[in-house]
C-alpha cells in the first residue's frame, strides 16, 4: 500500500548514502581510473570500480533492455568485491523519450512503447532485483518533457506500470518544480531526482526534493559552451567540479540524507572519468575521512592527494578470472 501525502519519511543517520558513477565501461577510462592493461588481465571494470564505490548506475539499459545473463554476471562481479554494492538502473527510453527526440519534443503524445519493450525490460531488471541489489530505477525524461496534464497522466501509468521497484524520476523542466508534484510524487512513494546541470531558459536548478524512501542526486556539469551546441556528447560531459561548487552540493546532499532512507549521488560527468574523481571528493567531504583512489587517477588528477590515498594493485581473486566480454560500452552512444 502506498502512503498518503501526509506521511513523514523516517529520519535516519546520515551515513546511509551512495556515491558512485554512471557507467563504469569508457575507453577513455583506460589508464586513468583503471589501470593499464585491465583488460588483458581478464579483469572485469566492476570488480575494480567496487573497491571504491557502493553503488554505479546502468546507463546501459537506457539504450535497450538488459539481458538478464549479463545482469547476473555484473551482480557476481560487484559482490566478489564489495558485499554491500548496489546498483541504480535507468528505464529504457522507449519509455521516455520520442523515437526522434532529437527533432521533435517529447511528450505522452510521441512515446511509444511495446508490450515486448516491457517484457523484456523487465527480464533485465528482475535479475538485477533477483539478486537484492536494485537500489532504484531511474526514470529519466529529458528537458522537452514538460508539466502538461497529459503528460502528467502518462508518468502516473507509467509509475503504475512499474511500481514494483524503487522508482526515482528525473525531470529537467522547471515546470515540474511545484508543490503539487512533489505531493503527488510522496502519495506514491516515488524519488524526485535533484539534478545539476547547465541552467538554461526554463531547465531545472539544483533542488534538494526528498519525497520517499529514496533520495537521489545526479551532477551532469556545467558545461553551458558545449550542453547543445556540439554532436560529440563527450564535450557535454567534459566537465571537472571544483571544491567551491562541490561544497554547495555537500550541504544538499546532507540535506536530502537527513531526510531519506537511503540516498544515491551520481556523478555523470564521465568525461576522462572527471566523474570519478568528483564522485571520490564528494565521499572524503561528506565523510571527513581520506580516501582510497585509483594511483593513475591520481597521478592524472593530482589534486586527489588532498583528500585520497593510492589503493595498492591487489590481483584479482583467480575464480572471477572471466573475460571481459559483455560489458557495456557507451563510446558510440549519446548520452542524454
Amino acid at each position: 500500500m502506498e502512503p498518503s501525502a501526509s506521511v513523514r519519511l523516517p529520519q535516519v543517520v546520515s551515513d546511509n548514502i551512495r556515491i558512485g558513477t554512471a557507467g563504469w565501461s569508457y575507453k577513455d577510462w583506460e589508464g586513468i581510473f583503471y589501470p593499464p592493461g585491465m583488460q588483458r588481465r581478464k579483469q572485469h571494470p566492476l570488480e575494480y570500480l567496487a573497491r571504491f564505490f557502493d553503488t554505479t548506475e546502468i546507463n546501459t539499459s537506457f539504450y535497450g533492455p538488459l539481458k538478464p545473463e549479463l545482469a547476473k554476471l555484473w551482480c557476481r562481479k560487484v559482490v566478489a568485491v564489495n558485499k554491500t554494492f548496489l546498483f541504480t538502473a535507468k528505464l529504457y527510453r522507449a519509455f521516455t523519450h520520442s523515437p526522434i527526440a532529437v527533432m521533435e519534443p517529447t511528450s505522452a503524445a510521441t512515446i511509444r512503447p511495446t508490450d515486448e519493450d516491457e517484457t523484456r525490460t523487465r527480464e533485465g531488471l528482475d535479475a538485477i532485483a533477483g539478486e537484492g541489489q536494485l537500489g532504484a530505477l531511474l526514470i529519466q525524461f529529458p528537458v522537452s518533457f514538460k508539466n502538461t496534464s497529459l503528460n502528467r497522466e502518462y508518468l502516473d501509468r507509467l509509475l503504475r506500470q512499474f511500481i514494483e521497484y524503487p522508482r526515482v524520476v528525473e525531470v529537467r523542466d522547471s515546470s515540474w518544480n511545484n508543490a503539487e508534484t512533489l505531493a503527488a510524487f510522496t502519495q506514491k512513494n516515488v524519488g524526485f531526482c535533484n539534478i545539476d546541470q547547465p541552467v538554461l531558459g526554463r531547465s531545472l536548478a539544483p533542488t534538494e526534493h526528498v519525497t520517499a524512501a529514496i533520495g537521489y542526486v545526479r551532477l551532469h556539469g556545467r558545461n553551458y559552451q558545449q550542453w547543445f551546441d556540439s554532436d560529440n556528447r563527450n564535450d557535454r560531459y567534459n566537465y571537472l567540479y571544483n571544491e567551491r561548487e562541490l561544497a554547495g552540493w555537500k550541504e544538499r546532499i546532507e540535506s536530502v540524507t537527513a531526510r531519506a532512507q537511503t540516498t544515491y549521488v551520481i556523478a555523470n560527468n564521465h568525461f576522462e572519468s572527471k566523474a570519478g574523481v568528483n564522485a571520490l571528493e564528494l565521499k572524503a567531504m561528506i565523510s571527513g575521512k581520506r580516501v582510497l583512489a585509483p594511483p593513475t587517477l591520481i597521478q592524472k588528477y593530482p589534486e586527489l592527494r588532498k583528500i585520497a590515498d593510492p589503493a595498492e594493485d591487489t590481483p584479482v581473486p583467480t575464480n572471477m578470472e572471466l573475460p571481459l566480454e559483455g560489458a557495456p560500452t557507451l563510446t558510440s552512444r549519446k548520452q542524454t
